[in-house]
């Protein structure tokens, strides 16, 4: 696996739906590649962040749909 298919399955990996056998592909390659460990962190704490300041009971559903298109849109 490259850089561009991981870069790609990142956010599929962070929400947990790929494979197992995709699953240890995309790790193998994040093992050994710190440009793209680094971009995988920095999507991880971006959801992070997003979650715990947008949640359910502060951010209308509207909102958090439409935030989510436009993270995914810029992959």
């Amino acid at each position: 696996m490259n850089c561009l298919e991981t870069i790609d399955r990142l956010s599929t990996f962070l929400d947990r739906e790929l494979s197992e056998a995709e699953v240890r592909e995309v790790q193998q390659h994040l093992d050994r590649c710190p440009p793209c460990v680094q971009l995988f962190r920095f999507e991880d704490g971006v959801r992070r962040l997003v979650k715990r300041c947008c949640e359910a009971d502060h951010a209308p559903a509207a909102f958090r749909e439409r935030l989510d298109r436009a993270l995914r849109a810029q992959r």
